[in-house]
Order: C-alpha cells, then structure tokens, then sequence
C-alpha cells in the first residue's frame, strides 16, 4: 500500500482486544499489507455500543446485506437480539471511511460485522457504498 493512501483496518487485527471475548487477532499478513500506509483502526461492535467482553453473535436467517434491509437479525448465543447495534457500528465505520477519505478497508473474516467472504453487516454497507474491501483471519 502507498504511504499517502489512508486505511480502515478491523481492530483487532492490528493487535488491539476489541474481538467478543476481549482479545486481539493480530494478523501478520494484514500488518504486512497495511504497509507504510496511514491506517484507522476500527471495531464496529464497539462503534455500535456493545461492550468488551460481550457474547459471541451471528447472522440469523440471511447475510449483511439481508440485516440492512431487516430480513435478518444479529442475534447472540445467549439469545439476545443485537441487530441495531451492528446497524448503528456499520454506519458509524461508514461515516469514519466517508469523512477520512478511505480508499480501501481491511477486515476481520468470518466477522458478523467485518466478514467479507462470510458476509457481514458492516462489509455489506461498505460494499454498497463502493469500496475495497479485503478479509484477514
């Protein structure tokens, strides 16, 4: 990546504890890619209001795509429904991306948020606005 383009960047791939069970997912081959480049990291569970730790959520009955336009919730394993938040994180990571003037964004994979291939809530939004995406483990 160039050093004058400026990133998104799940969190917790650059080594910050922001996953679900408050650890970090530090992803050497997304540190690679970020390069010299100006990096925002962002977590769009924590952007939404959920808090650190939290229980484990997934997509139910659909993709990101199917949240957005509510034929899907996001519901945790302990039962509790947390769609509008992983609603609000998306349009607040969307928000960070327009106003920074992000020309690409790496993300988490198998994210209910930041899955790309997966697809989640927030890469669904940032897919629909047009921009580049790519997914780490």
């Amino acid at each position: 990546m160039s050093c004058n383009e400026t990133i998104l960047v799940s969190s917790c791939l650059v080594g910050l504890c922001t996953r679900y069970d408050a650890q970090a997912n530090t992803s050497t081959g997304c540190l690679e890619r970020i390069g010299a480049a100006t990096w925002i990291p962002v977590c769009p569970e924590q952007l939404g209001g959920l808090p650190t730790p939290r229980p484990p959520a997934d997509i139910s009955g659909g993709t990101g795509h199917d949240v957005l336009r509510g034929t899907a919730n996001v519901l945790c394993r302990d039962g509790s429904e947390v769609t509008a938040a992983f609603i609000k994180g998306a349009h607040q990571v969307l928000e960070i991306a327009r106003k920074q003037k992000i020309s690409r964004v790496l993300l988490k994979a198998r994210s209910p948020s930041c899955g790309v291939t997966r697809l989640g809530v927030t890469a669904a939004l940032l897919l629909e606005q047009g921009f580049k995406l790519e997914e780490f483990d």
